[in-house]
């Protein structure tokens, strides 16, 4: 696979090819989603839950997440790389300016943060200074106190209308990439025809520009027994990871996944 860009990125959306993403936390699991084709490896704060045992993601930090993006680095062969903000590492311009110091100099590529559109200044900063953002919309976990749990987001005109608004004006900051969780099919149909940025769906429907999931779901490993409705077990009927992510990879491709069983709706 040739080294997968922004540029790569818009074209694959102007194509209207969808892009893949996967959450990878080492070297290992790096090489085998790029040579599975996985187009953005996402080092994702999901680690705290999947490999920390931690009950959310709140409790990791910067230092973790630098870790496993270096570690995902030494396996990288030509992904691009995503790594997470975690839980006040971004609470002022100063300290998400140190975050995201850490994070490019351990081998990120673009870095995600969990929020709105008054996120607009950090972005419009942070791309002056060469530091690609995504911005994660809808059911973003790091607030998942405030939402009073794991809720589906945009649900009735006026959330959809915010969440709407939100992806535009970050789009006008800046912004080079949106992922939307757990958001109405209809409504993420919407925000990804109206940005001209690629959004990437995780529970958000068939309609977004890409497909992620975090790794461990898809291959049917759960410390809670618990599966998402919008999660589908890739490892059924394969013989090995790498034919799992394989599958995942062609499923996102293909459209067969996501499919109506996976989708919220308004």
């Amino acid at each position: 696979m040739s080294d997968v860009t922004l540029t790569t990125l818009l074209e694959l959306k102007q194509r209207g090819e969808k892009i893949t993403m996967l959450t990878c936390y080492d070297a290992t699991f790096a090489a085998t989603a790029c040579a599975a084709g996985v187009e953005i490896l996402l080092i994702g704060d999901s680690l705290g839950m999947v490999l920390q045992g931690h009950d959310s993601t709140l409790p990791v930090t910067v230092a973790d997440m630098a870790y496993h993006t270096a570690a995902v680095k030494r396996g990288n062969k030509g992904a691009l790389i995503l790594c997470d903000l975690p839980f006040m590492s971004a609470a002022t311009l100063e300290q998400t300016y140190q975050s995201c110091t850490q994070l490019m100099q351990a081998g990120a590529h673009m870095v995600k943060l969990e929020g709105g559109a008054w996120l607009a200044e950090s972005v419009r900063l942070l791309a002056e200074r060469g530091i690609p953002a995504c911005i994660h919309l809808g059911l973003t976990p790091q607030s998942v106190n405030v939402f009073g749990g794991y809720k589906v987001q945009g649900r009735g005109e006026q959330q959809a209308q915010k969440m709407l608004d939100d992806a535009l004006a970050l789009e006008q900051a800046g912004a080079a990439l949106l992922l939307l969780e757990c958001v109405p099919s209809e409504l993420a149909a919407r925000i990804s025809r109206a940005v001209r940025i690629p959004v990437i769906g995780i529970g958000a429907g068939a309609d977004t520009d890409g497909q992620v999931l975090v790794l461990h779901d898809m291959l049917g490993l759960s410390l809670s027994g618990r599966t998402p409705k919008f999660v589908r077990n890739f490892m059924q009927g394969q013989s090995s990871i790498a034919d799992a992510i394989s599958l995942y990879s062609r499923s996102v491709k293909d459209q067969s996944f996501p499919a109506a069983e996976h989708e919220f709706r308004a």
